[in-house]
């Protein structure tokens, strides 16, 4: 799966968290979504995705952008 991918996953799944949040918790927990919409905006303008950065931290991001769950099989 490519990176772009993973990060729209991981984007509507905290704007839908965000969201159930502020109907059942409290309105301040909308600062989330805002959040994150202000990151794809700056994601777009800038190509610096802190997402990708730990993908690629944690070994599941290959220098093509594909995400591979678990990490690379074979690598130390």
């Amino acid at each position: 799966m490519k990176s772009e991918s993973v990060i729209r996953i991981l984007a509507g799944t905290f704007v839908l968290v965000g969201v159930a949040l502020t109907v059942l918790v409290n309105r301040w927990w909308l600062l989330l979504p805002a959040f994150v919409g202000a990151n794809l905006i700056q994601s777009a303008l800038t190509g610096f995705c802190p997402p990708t950065l730990l993908l690629r931290k944690i070994g599941w991001l290959d220098s093509d952008g594909i995400v591979h769950w678990g990490g690379r099989r074979g690598q130390s």
